[in-house]
């Protein structure tokens, strides 16, 4: 076993959350400013700033979490807590899962979770499970250096239009 044990962040879903992006766990940068996807070169504020033609990246935190709820947007891990040196997925040992069965309760209006790469996507049993749509995406992490970020962005703006959310 290696690592501290480690505690994920919140979600972020509200009442009126139709789609949940699932990352697996927040990087060492997210950790220490408690806050989804911090990490300067990871690409899910500059994909959602051009999805949704709004300067994400440039809002405080609070700002962001507002405008995505505002959207239909919902934000958390598909890991509650686990062991991990770095922030690598493949480092995480010992992961605890979510509950991410509550997703239905905690977002009624809810049609489609979408992965966050591949470590989230192994998850996909029991987000199917919910009765909704379930996407891979491929992960905004700065480690996804095989994917362009127009590549990615075709991607995202795909699944973020077909749930209304563009």
């Amino acid at each position: 076993m290696s690592g501290e044990e480690l505690q994920g962040l919140a979600p972020v879903v509200g009442r009126e959350t139709r789609l949940v992006v699932l990352g697996s766990f927040p990087s060492v940068a997210s950790l220490r400013a408690q806050q989804y996807y911090a990490h300067p070169r990871n690409h899910f504020w500059p994909l959602l700033s051009a999805i949704w033609g709004v300067d994400l990246v440039a809002m405080p935190y609070r700002a962001r979490l507002a405008e995505v709820k505002r959207r239909g947007l919902g934000i958390w891990d598909v890991y509650a807590r686990c062991r991990r040196e770095g922030s690598l997925d493949s480092a995480i040992e010992d992961g605890v899962p979510n509950d991410l069965a509550s997703l239905k309760r905690r977002a009624p209006k809810l049609e489609a979770v979408a992965h966050n790469g591949g470590e989230s996507a192994r998850a996909m049993g029991v987000t199917r499970a919910l009765g909704v749509a379930v996407i891979r995406l491929p992960s905004t992490s700065p480690a996804n250096a095989s994917w362009s970020f127009e590549r990615k962005l075709a991607a995202w703006r795909a699944a973020f239009a077909a749930h209304g959310l563009t």
